[in-house]
């Protein structure tokens, strides 16, 4: 049996078992060392198992994905995130349509500290779909706004997405962050003019909430003080080079901490609720990197990228037609698997093409980010959409999942302007 059929049944097999519901983990350990066993023996496999083990473990970089992790669970046992969208819907909840848009600045907000857009959607859903609901929303437009929000989780950073593909393409955490500043600000807007645009259509789906005052609108925003500095402190920090992104994301977790601690919010149940599930996700994506480098070396040894990058040499697509094909399987696997694993199955056989062709890696992760977003809420996985179905138990799936159609527009709008200015996302990484 020839490596390129090899690594294709390998491929197909992993792929079936990431259909099947197997963790991502385990069916990237069983097809990693198998390959490997099949293609360089088992002493090979036995000993990139035990080596990358250790290896990935003992790498300091990684400490960045528990302390940021931590960071956003402290923020949310201790209510850090629900006075962002506090402060959110103090200035704009009155207007038609204000309760949604302050759902998507308060997922904005809370993506800046979480990392994570699953945590991004649940806290939110808890807090914005019953407001909502008060006030007769749509809940088409409650549930979809809530779910599309929550994808902000990826890409605003600090992003547990742009972290992993960090690693698994040895490019800069720190410039890849603020590559994501722009276009996270920019899908936001999208968000918020998609809102609009629905209210002005069918102003029943979002009638006017209540008026608030100066004073109240002063007191939300002075609420949500201490988690804004935590992110300007962060974030600014690691661009004006005076913290690494590690460093960042310590400095992240201790500011959290503290102020939960001094505002009486965070006790030791608190705590350690938040500390317990930092623990669980931590394991969670350790053990998918742990995979991810023994799925690689198998399609290494396959030869599959050197025959991906042939197959498309031989279209010559050209720069933009090979990355929008690329950005159309991402788009078409968001449909069925879930956003790590396309970026540990897929990363090892495209990288090589998008650095034949020229293609800006920085720029590229974006772009990936950004589509693996959009499968977050493409029918009929939509993992954000079943998080969402979770908390409003009430609303059919289908109504939620037209809920999301038009962010899911208008997040591809927005791909299409990255694709055609780059320097959307290279600006920031170019300054620092």
């Amino acid at each position: 049996m020839s490596p390129e059929l090899v690594g294709t049944v390998g491929l197909a097999l992993l792929l079936g078992l990431l259909l099947m519901r197997v963790p991502v983990a385990f069916a990237m350990f069983a097809v990693g060392f198998c390959g490997i066993w099949l293609l360089n023996g088992l002493q090979a496999a036995t000993g990139l198992l035990s080596s990358e083990t250790f290896a990935l473990a003992s790498n300091s970089e990684l400490i960045v994905v528990p302390l940021f992790i931590l960071m956003g669970n402290v923020a949310s046992v201790t209510g850090m995130s629900r006075k962002l969208y506090d402060a959110a819907y103090a200035t704009i909840g009155q207007v038609r349509g204000g309760l949604a848009s302050a759902t998507v600045i308060g997922c904005g907000g809370f993506a800046a500290l979480s990392g994570s857009s699953v945590a991004s959607a649940l806290t939110m859903g808890r807090t914005a779909l019953s407001e909502m609901d008060r006030f007769a929303y749509s809940p088409r437009l409650s549930t979809g706004v809530v779910a599309a929000g929550g994808t902000l989780g990826i890409l605003i950073p600090p992003s547990t997405g742009f972290v992993i593909y960090a690693i698994l393409t040895e490019q800069s955490i720190g410039r890849l962050f603020m590559a994501g500043i722009l276009p996270g600000i920019l899908l936001l807007t999208a968000f918020l003019l998609t809102v609009s645009i629905l209210c002005a259509i069918w102003p029943s789906m979002g009638p006017k909430g209540p008026s608030t005052t100066t004073s109240e609108k002063g007191r939300a925003f002075l609420g949500a003080v201490p988690i804004l500095a935590v992110v300007f402190i962060t974030i600014g920090g690691i661009y004006s080079g005076l913290f690494s992104p590690t460093e960042a994301a310590g400095v992240g977790a201790a500011l959290v901490i503290v102020i939960g601690a001094v505002s009486g919010n965070l006790g030791p149940r608190a705590f350690w609720e938040a500390a317990r599930s930092s623990i669980v996700t931590t394991a969670s994506v350790m053990l998918i990197l742990i995979a991810a480098h023994l799925i690689n070396p198998f399609v290494a040894l396959s030869h599959l990228p050197a025959e991906v990058s042939r197959v498309l040499v031989t279209l010559d697509l050209g720069l933009y037609g090979t990355l929008l094909l690329i950005l159309a399987i991402y788009l078409v696997l968001g449909c069925f698997l879930e956003g790590l694993a396309m970026l540990v199955l897929t990363l090892p056989i495209f990288m090589p093409v998008v650095t034949d062709l020229g293609i800006d890696p920085i720029w590229f992760g974006v772009l990936v980010v950004l589509t693996l977003e959009m499968g977050l809420i493409s029918p009929p996985v939509g993992i954000n959409v079943f998080i969402v179905k979770s908390v409003a138990r009430d609303v059919p799936l289908i109504d939620i999942f037209r809920g999301v159609m038009p962010f899911w527009f208008a997040m591809l709008v927005t791909l299409i302007i990255l694709v055609a200015v780059p320097q959307l996302s290279l600006w920031l990484p170019g300054m620092m």
